[in-house]
């Protein structure tokens, strides 16, 4: 379909270059009929059927014009990101990212991924809607959420007015969602400490001594084992007692199991990128034991990336200005989410408590909460993968801000499991995807060292 439209919109080309004759005198009619007559006045009716129709010709073309251009340069972009991924920092070429073939008539951006031997490339780039909130139709669409959100607050407003006779400001539900706040602050200080300290710790103290060790394996299993009992006692079972014990509500909650997932998948990732390089430094027997500083390690603890790296793409300065409005947005995400249960999610519940349970009430219960449900998800993706992520990343300088990809455009759920959190995808697909099932064969092809397999 599109390449007949492209076909047309050429033969219109070519036809108006092939016979520049007819046009002149197409437009000689025209010309004369907007001459002005005698008495010196220009047929103002005429004239403005003549825009109007010129104005119709345009709009006519706009889309194919527009497909064109759009297939030309996503083949540009695609062209450019293939040639600047394919070099390192020192600019030699690797072998890392292909295209797929099959992919190369949808005119879009290829999903480029390296290998699973090469673990993923960080590439200072913008996220993607920092980029698309530049085109004023994309802006369009933020300013209507805006409107939106104003009127959620004034219906708000005057529904509390016209009921209590004043204006009701205590935001109740979003208190009690935060509630308990100061055990959620202390439970984050216990989890961090224990993860800057006991992994850094143990990982140090096994790499020091691994090539010296007349048992390496034992020595290995050893740390693995505190290891494990680290992340699964310390990290597991710690912070869900606090949860479960302390009764806390949702918001805070969410906050504790979220940081609890961060710092388990976080300590994995420093260790099981590490010890490779100490088992070849063993193996070819050098001097060094490449350990990472407590500063790299540190700073990977609030980067915002799941994949261990010594150093990163840094930006040179930091934007204060764009800081401040990511955490404005995130805020303002947060009462635009307490809008929309105190006006769409509330009243429905609070008249499906009163009515005895049927399949007609769970059926309008589901259905009424669907539209609620899609602006929560859509101010949650926008608030936390974008704002969020994006306020850390400029504060440490960090260049990488490809945290999604378009998954709006997603036409399958595998499509949009793989971009709608890059971050999380991408930890899933090195360390779970490429250690348990990738290797599975080419191990007894190209083996690898157990101890990193099994212990790390």
């Amino acid at each position: 379909m599109v390449g007949e439209e492209k076909m047309s919109l050429r033969n219109r080309l070519s036809k108006s270059r092939e016979n520049p004759e007819e046009d002149e005198d197409q437009r000689n009619p025209a010309k004369e009929s907007l001459e002005t007559p005698s008495n010196g006045r220009i047929d103002i009716k005429q004239l403005i059927a003549k825009k109007i129709k010129l104005t119709a010709e345009a709009e006519e073309l706009k889309p194919f014009f527009m497909k064109e251009v759009g297939s030309h340069f996503d083949d540009f972009v695609t062209n450019l990101i293939e040639k600047s991924a394919s070099l390192d920092n020192g600019g030699c070429a690797l072998t890392t990212f292909s295209v797929l073939e099959g992919e190369k008539n949808n005119h879009r951006a290829k999903d480029l991924r390296a290998p699973p031997e090469q673990g993923k490339i960080f590439i200072a780039r913008r996220s993607l809607l920092d980029e698309l909130l530049e085109v004023d139709h994309i802006r369009t669409i933020y300013h209507m959420f805006i409107a939106l959100l104003i009127l959620f607050i004034l219906s708000t407003l005057v529904v509390d007015y016209i009921d209590e006779g004043r204006l009701v400001l205590e935001f109740s539900l979003l208190s009690y969602a935060f509630g308990k706040f100061p055990t959620v602050v202390w439970t984050w200080w216990i989890m961090f400490l224990s993860t800057f300290s006991v992994p850094y710790f143990l990982f140090q103290h096994w790499a020091t001594g691994y090539s010296k060790s007349s048992h390496p394996l034992i020595r290995s299993l050893f740390h693995g084992f505190l290891f494990m009992i680290f992340q699964i006692g310390v990290l597991g079972f710690g912070p869900t007692y606090v949860v479960l014990a302390y009764t806390l509500p949702p918001a805070s909650r969410f906050i504790i199991i979220f940081e609890q997932i961060r710092f388990v998948m976080k300590a994995h990732s420093f260790v099981r990128e590490n010890v490779p390089r100490v088992l070849n430094s063993a193996k070819e027997k050098s001097s060094t034991v490449p350990i990472p500083t407590v500063n790299q390690y540190l700073y990977f603890l609030f980067a915002p990336t799941l994949i261990y790296r010594d150093s990163y793409p840094r930006n040179p300065t930091v934007r204060w200005g764009y800081v401040a409005m990511k955490f404005a947005q995130v805020f303002g995400c947060f009462f635009y989410v307490y809008y929309i249960f105190e006006r769409l999610c509330a009243p429905l519940f609070r008249n499906i408590k009163q009515e005895p349970f049927s399949a007609r009430v769970l059926v309008l219960c589901v259905f009424n909460s669907i539209l609620p449900g899609v602006l929560i998800l859509f101010l949650t993706f926008f608030a936390f993968l974008h704002c969020w992520l994006n306020a850390f990343a400029e504060m440490l300088r960090f260049g990488d801000r490809m945290f999604y990809k378009d998954w709006w455009n997603s036409t399958s759920y595998s499509n949009y499991y793989r971009t709608w959190n890059v971050v999380v995808h991408d930890w899933l697909y090195y360390y779970a995807y490429k250690d348990f099932l990738w290797p599975t064969f080419l191990d007894y092809v190209r083996p690898r060292s157990w101890t990193c397999r099994y212990v790390f």
